[in-house]
Parts: C-alpha cells; sequence; structure tokens
C-alpha cells in the first residue's frame, strides 16, 4: 500500500487495459513472470542484507492475514492467469506494503510496528493492495508510463541499500508507479468487499486510514505524507468507504453465518 511505490501506490489511467497493454507489451502473462523474476531479485538482495523478517509477530500477523485471504482473492480473479501467492516482509521503517502482479507480496514492518495495526487492519491494507493487483492496476500505469514519460524512482527510498536496484527494477512493472485518484477509489472498495468476504469486519478499513491520517500529521510521519498525497484525501476516502460499507457488512455477515458453526 503505501508508496514505495508510490508502491502500493499509485497513480494510473488511460484508455482501455488491453489497449495499454498491447502498446506496452505487458500483458497479463508476460508481466506476472516478469514480477516474479524482479520479485526473487528483491527477495535475493534484501535477504543479503539481513532485512527480512521470516519469524516472529510481524511476520505471522501478515502471513495469517494473507493465507486467510487468498482463496477470497482467487474466487474473483479475472485476469486469466492464476496467482502464486508469496509473502515477503522486510524490516524497515517505512510505512509500506505492496502486492506485484501475480501476487507477490511485499509488508514492511514499519507498517505494523508503528501503527500497532490489529488483524482486521492488516486485512484492510492487504485488500487495497491484492485489489492493485486483482485489477492490473499496474499494467494500466505501465502504459501511462511510457505514455506520459513518467519518471519514477523507487530506489531513491533505499539509497544506499544494496536491493535498490531491484525496486527501481520493480517500478518498470508499474510496481513504482503512484496510481491515480481514481484507481485508489477503486482499490480502497475493492479490498473493503475483500476483507469482508473473507471474515474481517470491514469497519477496520476506517480506523485504518483513520490511524493514516493521524500519523501523518504527528511530524514523525515520514514518507506517510507524501504517500498519501497521492490518494484520496481522508474525507473523501472516508466517505466512500462509508458509502460502501452497507454491501460490505452484508457480505461480512454473509461469512460469519456460513461459519458460525
Amino acid at each position: 500500500m503505501k508508496k514505495h511505490h508510490a508502491a502500493a501506490a499509485f497513480l494510473l489511467g488511460l484508455s482501455s487495459c488491453a489497449s495499454i497493454a498491447n502498446l506496452t507489451g505487458n500483458d497479463t502473462h508476460s508481466l506476472n513472470l516478469q514480477s516474479a523474476q524482479e520479485y526473487s531479485q528483491l527477495v535475493q538482495k534484501a535477504n543479503a542484507e539481513n532485512a527480512i523478517v521470516s519469524s516472529g509477530p510481524d511476520y505471522d500477523l501478515a502471513s495469517k492475514v494473507l493465507t486467510r485471504m487468498e482463496p477470497y482473492a482467487d474466487q474473483i480473479n479475472q485476469t486469466g492467469e492464476p496467482f502464486q501467492w508469496q509473502l515477503t516482509v522486510f524490516k524497515s521503517n517505512e510505512i509500506n506494503a505492496w502486492v506485484m502482479p501475480g501476487g507477490r507480496v511485499g509488508v514492511y514492518t514499519g507498517l505494523i510496528d508503528q501503527l500497532h495495526l490489529t488483524e482486521p487492519e492488516m486485512a484492510a491494507v492487504l485488500g487495497h493492495e491484492m485489489t492493485h493487483a486483482l485489477e492490473e492496476h499496474a499494467k494500466q500505469q505501465a502504459g501511462a508510463q511510457i505514455l506520459t514519460n513518467i519518471a519514477t524512482g523507487v530506489a531513491s527510498t533505499y539509497t544506499g541499500g544494496v536491493y535498490g536496484d531491484a525496486i527501481s527494477a520493480a517500478s518498470q512493472l508499474g510496481v513504482g508507479l503512484p496510481y491515480s485518484r481514481s484507481l485508489e477509489t477503486r482499490a480502497d472498495l475493492g479490498g473493503l468487499m475483500l476483507m469482508a468476504r473473507s471474515g474481517y469486519d470491514p469497519k477496520a478499513a476506517l480506523s485504518l486510514w483513520d490511524k493514516m491520517a493521524k500519523f501523518s500529521g504527528s511530524g514523525n510521519a515520514g514518507g506517510l505524507a507524501k504517500y498519501l498525497s497521492d490518494h484520496p484525501n481522508n474525507a473523501e476516502r472516508t466517505a466512500a468507504i462509508q458509502e460502501a460499507m452497507p454491501k460490505a457488512v452484508a457480505l461480512y455477515n454473509e461469512f460469519l453465518q456460513q461459519h458460525k458453526n
């Protein structure tokens, strides 16, 4: 979600997804293969820096939520390609999370620790990021980058890190580009429904974004304020989520009914 992308992050949108894909060569299959390669390189280099967390409460939280949400994400996957879900938790103070094309997931310890995320709030984060991937927003942004000559430097967030090059390469997949506010809103609402389908109280999305808004104004928010600048403002975001909440609550209640025994 946050901006290593402007990481989950995001600015995306031009003509049709298909026409952009044809222009850039980023068809779904090819983009997913590129994503897998870049993700592998990123993880290898981060591992060389001892910057990966593979156990403990932060990893357990992210893993538990992702594992629970995966089957519901697979049910709504209309990309034509199955996702190969993989999780890496990066040791970093940055408040960030993202999902690459094809289901490669990155979560930063700063997101969990500084915002003191609950399990449902983690689901709101991952739901947002998973929606970006499931709706192939990165494919659209890859086209937008070429058509508007947008220059993005994801690796600048990691200056001095040996895995900066891998992150910069990943940005070519659309992972490093800020998305449009309209696509951010789609990710908010799609993530809201996904977390509800997965049995997480959708009201946690409101508490998540409230935490982010408060933290961004706390004076020690760092990159979070910059990240949020590319998203709908808090009032717009809250209004859109509240409008969609009855539908999300209905999905959540349906889950509870199905699993009450």
